[in-house]
C-alpha cells in the first residue's frame, strides 16, 4: 500500500448537491431555501448561543468565583518516572521537556513521591515533596530546589 493508492471507502462520499440551477434540476429558483425570511438571504442565520432574543443562557445564570489570569500552572512529576534516567544525570526542566514528561510551555514542575526510583540522580526543580526527597536520597541522589 502506498499513499497515491489510498481512497475512501465505497459509498463513504457523496456529490455536493448543486442548488439554483434552475427548474429542471428540483431545487432551482429559490434553491431550497424556501420563501423570504431570514435564513433564505445570503448571510442569514444566526450567530451560536442566540436565542431568539430571549435573554442567553449565558447571561441568566449567576456568576461566581474569579480566574487568575497570571496564574501559573505547575507540572506533577512523580519519582517513578525518573528511573528511565541513567545514574548521575542532572536533571532539569529541559531534561525533562526532551524526556516528553512536560510540555514545552510548563515554566514550574513540582517532585512528588510516588513509586520509587532505584538510581542516585541530580535533581533540580522548583518545588518537591518531603517523601521525593527522602526517596531520591536514599537511593544516593540529591534535590536542588530552585
Amino acid at each position: 500500500m502506498r499513499l497515491s493508492e489510498l481512497q475512501p471507502s465505497p459509498g463513504s462520499k457523496h456529490k455536493k448537491k448543486r442548488v439554483g440551477r434552475g427548474p429542471g434540476s428540483g431545487s432551482g429558483k429559490t434553491a431550497s431555501r424556501g420563501h423570504k425570511g431570514q435564513n433564505s438571504r445570503a448571510g442569514g442565520g444566526t450567530r451560536p448561543g442566540f436565542e431568539g432574543g430571549q435573554m442567553p443562557l449565558v447571561r441568566r445564570i449567576p456568576k461566581r468565583g474569579f480566574t487568575n489570569i497570571f496564574r501559573q500552572p505547575w507540572s506533577i512529576v512523580n519519582i517513578r518516572d525518573l528511573n528511565r534516567f541513567p545514574a548521575e544525570t542532572v536533571v532539569d526542566v529541559t531534561v525533562l521537556r526532551e524526556a516528553g514528561l512536560v510540555k514545552s510551555q510548563v515554566q514550574r514542575i513540582k517532585l512528588l513521591g510516588q513509586g520509587e526510583v532505584t538510581v542516585p540522580l541530580v535533581v533540580k526543580v522548583q518545588a518537591v515533596s518531603s517523601q521525593a526527597k527522602s526517596r531520591i536520597e536514599a537511593a544516593g541522589g540529591r534535590v536542588e530546589v530552585l
